[in-house]
């Protein structure tokens, strides 16, 4: 059997790296003796990530360009590009795969761009339901794009789109605790329905002041709260909470590790719509409110959380509203057994259970080692 070498590049947030690992878990988990490397940009999320997953990562000294793109500084931003792709042909050279895998993200636009440039066969993963500026540009060389939503066709050609889904951390499919021991985990009631806050990595500013706002409602509403505030926002909200009280059925944490407790332990999830969060909500059929980000590409959380609402597989509250009715909704909504049961029943059905092992084995026939 011929040695197996791939390439994946991509990351800047947890969206885009978590399908990454998830496709090289899968890919090894078919080739053992796969040979692996990560290409992913200096200073973002993924030199982290990648490595806690067990993998080997260089790293590019890409950047997104500044908005608007008449700004002087983006003539720098456009010298280290083509920096990175010299940089990335020379260690494609070197390492020599046989397949390059690109899931988004300033990092992939380079390392996949020099594959193309030197005939390395390239899958692309899209993780939105509006595709992302680097995929729409690497899209015309590409072999097989792997989508998460119908529709596709209007930003790839028709004939290289397979509809896959989106990988999701394995760890959250594999835990074993159950709900009571999740709600133990977190010291709470086992008796009690249950809200998980979750505003990503680094937290959601709407979110976060959407709780602050309804402390007092919180504290009465016969209802448990566990908080992911995100760590950028941890120490000011430490400070209001010691100042006004923090209600004894809220547990406040800046990161949580374990989100397979934390989900287990939930009856209602509120969170921000990125793509990789949706697809763990369709794969642990959990009800959820989600707060589409307006702070992203073409508004791109909006038309991910519109899929799940039209199809009654979630709620949706707007940015601009959230602080005034999310928190009022979420209790409500909690203590609405048929609403929960329906909206968990309907989420299931958009999931797509084996999509990391589905896109490692298109990645071993382009590779040419099925």
């Amino acid at each position: 059997m011929k040695e197996l070498r791939v390439v994946i590049s991509g990351g800047g947030t947890g969206g885009h790296i978590f399908p990454a690992v998830s496709i090289a878990n899968a890919v090894r988990e078919l080739r053992p003796d796969a040979k692996i490397l990560f290409v992913g940009a200096e200073g973002r999320m993924e030199m982290q990530r990648v490595p806690q997953a067990g993998y080997e990562i260089v790293g590019l000294p890409i950047r997104g360009f500044l908005r608007p793109l008449w700004k002087p500084g983006n003539i720098g931003v456009a010298l280290d590009y083509l920096k990175s792709k010299r940089m990335a042909k020379k260690l494609l050279r070197e390492f020599k795969p046989q397949v390059a895998v690109g899931v988004g993200g300033y990092a992939s636009s380079a390392a996949l761009g020099a594959a193309n440039s030197l005939g390395i066969p390239t899958l692309l993963q899209e993780q939105n339901g509006y595709a992302g500026l680097a995929n729409k540009k690497l899209a015309s060389k590409a072999a097989k794009i792997c989508v998460a939503y119908e529709g596709m066709e209007r930003f790839f050609p028709k004939d290289k789109i397979m509809m896959t889904g989106n990988p999701v951390r394995q760890s959250l499919l594999d835990t074993k605790i159950t709900r009571e021991e999740a709600l133990q985990s977190f010291g709470l009631q086992t008796d009690k329905r249950t809200v998980l806050l979750v505003g990503g990595s680094l937290g959601a500013r709407t979110i976060n002041e959407s709780v602050l706002q309804h402390l007092d409602e919180i504290r009465h509403s016969g209802v448990q709260f566990i908080w992911q505030t995100g760590k950028y926002y941890s120490a000011q909200i430490a400070e209001k909470l010691e100042q006004e009280g923090c209600p004894e059925n809220l547990v406040v944490s800046d990161f949580i590790a374990d989100m397979g407790a934390a989900y287990r332990a939930a009856d209602l999830v509120i969170s921000r719509a990125g793509a990789s969060s949706i697809s763990e909500f369709c794969l642990i059929g959990k009800a959820v409110i989600l707060v589409p980000s307006p702070n992203v590409a073409e508004d791109h959380q909006t038309k991910n959380a519109m899929a799940l609402v039209k199809n009654g597989a979630a709620l949706c509250v707007k940015d601009n509203e959230a602080a005034e009715k999310l928190i009022p909704m979420a209790v409500d909504v909690v203590n609405d057994a048929a609403l929960l049961e329906s909206l968990s029943e309907n989420v299931l059905k958009m999931g797509y259970p084996n999509s990391a092992k589905v896109i490692a084995k298109e990645v071993l026939k382009l590779a040419g080692a099925e």
